[in-house]
């Protein structure tokens, strides 16, 4: 079971560079589906990266599906040679995400968001505008799903 409010609190303890984005965005936006693990788009710059690692060290980060004992070394360098990263920790399930398909990067998606508070941390989440955009771009079923209860919450924000 994936510890929502400890990851963010440990992301935002750590003074990582973040932007909640997937279900977790979703879900901080009133979605009522439920969602396994928590999706961020993280600042690839390198004060980030050790930011990155120095925080969620502690919690043993490990590709999420993986065999036990692949060699697997949690570094700065780890961090800059990949990308996206699916990864188990003692917190749960957390993909840290250098880019999403309709969206791009940090830099790109930090202009469409807002700041809410989730679980009392205060965190940069993906406007739900730019999250059913990002949505309809990645294609995949469950999100083609979400995509008609995010437009309702919408629509209702939007009367309110």
């Amino acid at each position: 079971m994936t510890d929502f409010a400890a990851l963010l609190r440990t992301l935002a303890a750590g003074g990582v560079r973040f932007i909640i984005v997937g279900g977790a965005a979703a879900t901080a936006h009133g979605s009522a589906r439920l969602t396994l693990d928590l999706d961020v788009v993280y600042d690839r710059a390198p004060d980030n990266l050790a930011r990155i690692v120095d925080c969620l060290a502690p919690y043993r980060p490990y590709p999420r599906g993986a065999p036990p004992g692949l060699p697997f070394r949690w570094d700065e360098d780890t961090l800059a040679r990949g990308l996206n990263f699916t990864l188990q920790t003692d917190l749960g399930a957390l993909d840290l995400l250098g880019e999403i398909a309709g969206g791009g990067r940090y830099e790109d998606l930090l202009p469409h968001t807002a700041g809410l508070q989730v679980f009392g941390i205060e965190c940069r989440v993906l406007s739900l505008e730019r999250l059913i955009a990002v949505k309809r771009a990645a294609g995949r079923p469950r999100d083609l799903e979400a995509i008609a209860e995010l437009e309702a919450i919408l629509e209702e924000r939007d009367r309110s």
